[in-house]
C-alpha cells in the first residue's frame, strides 16, 4: 500500500490514528429502475415511510443528546428538520414516482440533483452553502431506503480483543452523524478522529470537533477518493496534515507524539486548583460556557471560577416540533436555579434567547433569506415581548439563589438597549407586585458582536455593568464571511487588523469605564491566541470546559511585562504576515 500525505485546515487540537472508515455518499450506490403502474402508490409509501423514520432519527438524536454535547449541535438537527419537512424534500419526489415511475431512490436522487443545481447558481454564499444541508438530508433518507444505515465497522483480522480505532473519512459530515459514531462506538470502539475534503476552521463540524475534543482536519480536497478503506490513517489536527499508510518509522514517531499528549494532558489536571495568575502576578477569570444546567458539573471540575455563557435557548429547541411549545416560567427558572445552585456562589452569566440564523426556534417556521442578518438575538425578543419578559422574570427569580448576571446578544442601537432595559425593569416591577426576591444588584450586560456596537461603544458603557465579546459573530459580520462555508472559509481571520483593533477598542473602553470585558467566542479557547488577548488587555475567558486548563497553562506562562513591547508593534500593524510572525514570537515568551 502506496503512502502518501494530504494538507488541508486544522480544527481540532491532536493525534489520531486509525483504521480509514469511509462514508460514500449513498447517491453513488442508487439504483435507477421504472416501477409498475399497479406498485407506484407503494413505491410513494416506501419513500413516505422512510422520511418518517428519518423524522424519528433526527427526534432520538435530539432527545439522547449527552451532556457535553457541542453547543450549536441540536441547532443543526433541528435545520435539519425544517429541510426534511419541506416540501420540495418530503412532497415533489413523490410527484417524480407519480409521474415518471421512477423507484424512490431516484427520485430523491433526481429532486437533489435539480435543487443542487439551482443553489450552485445563487450568488449568496450563505444560500448557496445550504446545499449541503439538503444533500446530508437526502443522504439520511437514501440510508433508510437502502437499509444502510450508520454502523461501526467489525474489528478487523489481526484486531480481535482490541477494537478497531476509527478515522471517519468523508466528503462532508453533519454533526449529527458524528455523534451517531461516538455513541454506537461506545468508549472503547469509537472514531478517533475524522478528515473532510470541504469544510473550514469555523465550519460547523470543525466547532463539534474542538468541543468533543476529537483531532480533525478539513478541506482535504480529494481525501475521500484517494483514501480506501481500512487504511491506516493519521490525523494531525494541530497541522492540519493527513498520512495515508505511513511507513513503520513514521506511525512510531506519531505514536511518541500521541503518548506525549496524553501525558501532557493528565499534567493539566494538576493546574485544576491553581489560580490563573501570571507570572508577574496578574490575576484572570477563566469562565465556562455551558448550554444546560448539567454541564456545571464540566466546568467545576475544569477549575472555571463562575459561567461566563450560559446559553439558554438550548432550553426552547428540540421539543418535538412540530407542535413546539416554549417552556414556561416555572421550567426555566428551576433551570436557571439549577445552575445557579450548582456553581455554589460563583457567578453565572445568562444570555437571553439567541434564536435565528442556524438555531431556528421552530423548525417548521418560514426563515428569512438571510437568517443571519434578519430576526434573531434581541431582534426577535423585542418582537416577542411576552416570551421575552417571562425569560426576564424567570433570570430575576434565580437571581435570588446565587449570583446571576444577564447578557444580552446582538444590541447595536441605542433604542435597542434602552427598550431591553425598558423589558427587564417590566419584569422586574411585575415581581415586585407578586413579592417575589430577587438580586436588587443583579448585574446586566451587552455581547459585543456587531461591528456597529464595537464602533459606538459609549452608549454601551454608559448604560452596561460589563460587556462580553462574542468573536465567532463579530468576525463574521466584520469581514462579511459566511464562517460555515467552506469556499471562503480560508478568509475567516481572528488575526485581521480590522478584528483586533475592534476587540482592543471594547477592552480599552471597558478598562476606561472600569466595567469588566470578557471574550466568549472561540478565540477565547485558543491558546495561541491567549497572550495575545492578555496583551490587549483582556483579564476575563469564557471557553468550553474542555479547553480551560489548556488556556490556564498559558496565563501561567505569561509575563505581561515581556509581552507589552510586542503588543504595541501588532497593534500597530496592518501587514498579516508581520502579525502572525509577531503573535508566533509572543508564544514563545
Amino acid at each position: 500500500m502506496a503512502s502518501f500525505t494530504l494538507h488541508g485546515i486544522p480544527v481540532s487540537r491532536g493525534i489520531a490514528i486509525g483504521r480509514a472508515h469511509l462514508l460514500t455518499p449513498a447517491a453513488l450506490d442508487v439504483k435507477h429502475y421504472l416501477v409498475p403502474e399497479e406498485q407506484v402508490e407503494a413505491e410513494v409509501k416506501r419513500l413516505q415511510d422512510a422520511i418518517a423514520e428519518v423524522h424519528r432519527n433526527l427526534q432520538e438524536l435530539w432527545t439522547d443528546l449527552p451532556k457535553d454535547a457541542p453547543t450549536e449541535l441540536g441547532a443543526f438537527i433541528d435545520v435539519h428538520a425544517l429541510i426534511l419537512s419541506d416540501p420540495m424534500i418530503s412532497e415533489a419526489p413523490l410527484d417524480i414516482i407519480r409521474s415518471r415511475h421512477y423507484n424512490a431512490e431516484w427520485a430523491l436522487v433526481t429532486q437533489i440533483d435539480e435543487l443542487s443545481a439551482q443553489f450552485d447558481e445563487i450568488e449568496d454564499p450563505y444560500l448557496r452553502e445550504r446545499k449541503h444541508d439538503i444533500q446530508q438530508v437526502a443522504e439520511r433518507v437514501l440510508k433508510v431506503l437502502m437499509g444502510s444505515a450508520l454502523s461501526v465497522p467489525p474489528p478487523l483480522a489481526g484486531e480481535e480483543g482490541d477494537a478497531p480505532q476509527m478515522v471517519v473519512v468523508a466528503h462532508d459530515i453533519s454533526p449529527a452523524d458524528m455523534l451517531a459514531f461516538r455513541d454506537r462506538g461506545g468508549e472503547s470502539r469509537s472514531f478517533v478522529g475524522f478528515v473532510t475534503d470541504v469544510g473550514g476552521q469555523n465550519s460547523h463540524t470543525a466547532i463539534v470537533a474542538r468541543s468533543l475534543d476529537i483531532p480533525a482536519a478539513v478541506g482535504m480536497s480529494q481525501a475521500s477518493r484517494l483514501i480506501e478503506q481500512d487504511d491506516v490513517v493519521v490525523v494531525d489536527g494541530d497541522a492540519g496534515v493527513v498520512i495515508c499508510n505511513p511507513s513503520p518509522l513514521v506511525l512510531e514517531q506519531f505514536r511518541a507524539r500521541q503518548l506525549a499528549l496524553t501525558r501532557a494532558r493528565k499534567r493539566l489536571l494538576k493546574l485544576k486548583k491553581t489560580p490563573a495568575v501570571t507570572r508577574d502576578g496578574t490575576a484572570i477569570k477563566l469562565m465556562a460556557n455551558i448550554e444546560l444546567p448539567d454541564d456545571c458539573p464540566h466546568a467545576l471540575d475544569a477549575g472555571a471560577t463562575g459561567i461566563g455563557l450560559f446559553r439558554s435557548e438550548f432550553l426552547f429547541m428540540g421539543r418535538g416540533a412540530p407542535g413546539l411549545t416554549v417552556p414556561d416560567e416555572d421550567e426555566q427558572f428551576e433551570q436557571y436555579r439549577r445552575a445557579v445552585v450548582a456553581m455554589k456562589g460563583r457567578p453565572v452569566t445568562i444570555r437571553t434567547l439567541d434564536v435565528g440564523a442556524d438555531k431556528p426556534l421552530d423548525p417548521t417556521e418560514h426563515t428569512a433569506l438571510n437568517p443571519a442578518l434578519g430576526l434573531r438575538a434581541i431582534r426577535y425578543c423585542l418582537a416577542e415581548p411576552q416570551l421575552f419578559l417571562t425569560q426576564l422574570r424567570a433570570i430575576l427569580r434565580a437571581s435570588a439563589f446565587g449570583k446571576v448576571r444577564i447578557l444580552f446578544p446582538m444590541l447595536a442601537h441605542a433604542f435597542e438597549i434602552d427598550q431591553t432595559l425598558g423589558m427587564l425593569e417590566q419584569a422586574k416591577a411585575q415581581l415586585r407586585e407578586q413579592n417575589i426576591k430577587y438580586d436588587l444588584a443583579l448585574e446586566v450586560g451587552a455581547m459585543i458582536e456587531i461591528p456597529a456596537a464595537a464602533l459606538a461603544l459609549p452608549m454601551f458603557v454608559r448604560r452596561m455593568d460589563f460587556l462580553s465579546i462574542g468573536t465567532n459573530d463579530l468576525i463574521q459580520y466584520t469581514l462579511a464571511i459566511d464562517r460555515v462555508d467552506y469556499e471562503v472559509a480560508h478568509l475567516y481571520d481572528p488575526l485581521h487588523p480590522a478584528i483586533l483593533q475592534l476587540i482592543g477598542m471594547t477592552i480599552a473602553a471597558g478598562q476606561k469605564a472600569g466595567i469588566d470585558v470578557a471574550v466568549c467566542g472561540e478565540m477565547a479557547g485558543d491558546t495561541k491566541l491567549t497572550r495575545l488577548l492578555l496583551g490587549m488587555g483582556l483579564r476575563e475567558f469564557s471557553m468550553h470546559p474542555a479547553q480551560l486548563l489548556s488556556v490556564k497553562q498559558e496565563i501561567l506562562n505569561a509575563d505581561l511585562s515581556l509581552i507589552a513591547p510586542l503588543m504595541r508593534r501588532i497593534m500597530r500593524s496592518m501587514e498579516p504576515g508581520d502579525i502572525l510572525e509577531a503573535v508566533e514570537q509572543l508564544q514563545l515568551m
